[in-house]
């Protein structure tokens, strides 16, 4: 069981994978990497929250079209 994100971190993250979908990976770092460029976060925290949640939001995506 992972950590329960916040409903904040959870809609950001959403509105994210609308908007720059095709950029986001199944990869982690590159998420973080992704998230400099597309959004300014000034947490460090905050930003790898989001790039966890994105990361498994791709894979969960990756998953169901297979």
């Amino acid at each position: 069981m992972g950590r329960i994100k916040s409903v904040a971190v959870k809609n950001l993250g959403d509105d994210l994978i609308v908007a720059h979908g095709k950029k986001f990976t199944t990869d982690f770092d590159k998420n973080k990497k992704i998230l400099g460029e597309v959004k300014k976060i000034k947490s460090k925290r905050t930003r790898n929250f989001l790039a966890g949640y994105i990361t498994k939001q791709m894979q969960n995506i990756k998953k169901a079209e297979a």
